[in-house]
């Protein structure tokens, strides 16, 4: 588990490398890449040696059988997250954002409202929007250097056209790890309004030490029948290109409604993806992602220290997720004067606050899933692009 080997992705049709010349204008010769939302290690050996033993193997019919998978995934959720979680519960997607698609196309009709409690994962506008579907921004209230919600000021802006909420729990990318009563506190939202609780939890492994994940489920047992949950090891384990995500259902009638639709768009499980869930969760995937929370700890105390030394800058507090949310309102400089320093000067490719919607415009997210010597030189070049403030 080396995770200062750096390993060079350039070229290998990675979209965080090989696409920032042309969304950033960073070339990735003497680029750093901080903007999409995997990791630059390698996956742990455990699902390595699945996709070898599949390719020596050298059959890739369809895939028939998914019991050892589901058994991984309920074992995962249980022994990780204290979830107990039933086979018949799990449904696979073609990753977590085609999750949210289908449970928004399951569960809504275009014209609806969609909540959003920005700012948040800028993929869900977008799909929201792709499928006729509008967005309703709930802004989160930022306070003692955190994001948390303001029910009443949301009950006061519901107009009855709000069908759904998405929650991204852990928050991307902000990192919050919400509590368990600011969690029940939704779900009785959800219930005055009548709305389906979609909750993204593909972050809840990745919480940084002193903080714990609290599934949905347990935070409000009596929310089941409105909730659908959606996880994935893909951030987890470095392995987002294979485009398998879960949509976890517990309660009955939901679930035949959501299995109407897979069976509709006639959408099955992709062999790889199943065959690398099951090796990811397990106890040595286990082993693997113990060793790298302790080092994405110490990439968040690096950086989090560097950008303190850079007056007008604030990275809020890390709970969880490797995404750092850095504010450059102290600086007194507009978006567009901050992009420029970073990509012109700095050489680096971050996410720019205002595509995550309402309350992100004087933000960027930095990716700090990446060998420590990068994160290092991450803090140099920002230090350097604003010398002038210190």
């Amino acid at each position: 588990m080396d995770f200062d080997r750096i390993i060079d992705r350039r070229g290998t049709l990675a979209a965080k490398w090989d696409k920032m010349e042309q969304n950033f204008g960073v070339s990735p010769d003497d680029g750093l890449a901080m903007w999409v939302a995997d990791m630059d290690f390698a996956s742990p050996t455990c699902i390595k040696d699945a996709v070898r033993a599949l390719a020596d193997h050298g059959v890739f019919g369809y895939l028939g059988v998914e019991t050892p998978y589901h058994d991984a995934i309920c074992w995962w959720m249980r022994h990780r997250h204290d979830w107990p979680v039933q086979p018949e519960w799990i449904f696979t997607t073609h990753g977590v954002v085609n999750g949210v698609a289908l449970t928004l196309q399951t569960f809504t009709q275009p014209g609806d409202g969609v909540i959003l409690f920005t700012p948040v994962y800028h993929a869900f506008a977008r799909i929201i929007a792709a499928g006729g579907r509008h967005v309703v921004e709930c802004p989160l209230v930022l306070r003692d250097d955190r994001y948390e919600m303001d029910f009443d000021a949301y009950d006061a802006q519901m107009t009855g056209t709000e069908k759904a909420v998405i929650l991204c729990s852990p928050h991307n990318p902000g990192g919050r790890v919400w509590t368990g009563a600011e969690l029940h506190a939704l779900g009785a939202f959800c219930k005055r309004h009548d709305l389906i609780l979609i909750s993204d939890e593909i972050h809840h492994d990745l919480v940084m030490p002193g903080h714990e994940h609290l599934p949905m489920p347990k935070a409000d047992p009596s929310i089941i029948d409105r909730l659908v949950m959606l996880t994935a090891p893909s951030k987890t384990f470095n392995i987002a290109g294979n485009h398998t995500g879960q949509v976890i259902i517990p309660d009955p009638a939901l679930r035949t409604r959501f299995g109407a639709t897979l069976s509709a768009l006639g959408i099955s499980p992709n062999m790889f993806g199943v065959h690398m869930t099951a090796a990811a969760y397990s106890r040595d995937g286990a082993a693997w992602l113990d060793a790298l929370i302790p080092y994405l700890d110490a990439n968040r105390v690096l950086f989090d220290q560097g950008m303190k030394d850079i007056p007008g800058l604030k990275s809020m507090p890390l709970q969880s997720t490797y995404l750092a949310w850095v504010d450059f309102a102290g600086t007194g400089m507009d978006a567009a004067e901050v992009n420029r320093r970073l990509t012109r000067c700095a050489r680096i490719a971050a996410s720019p606050g205002a595509s995550f919607g309402s309350g992100g415009e004087t933000f960027m997210r930095f990716n700090l899933g990446m060998p420590r010597v990068h994160v290092e030189q991450a803090v140099d070049r920002i230090r350097t692009a604003f010398k002038d403030l210190q």
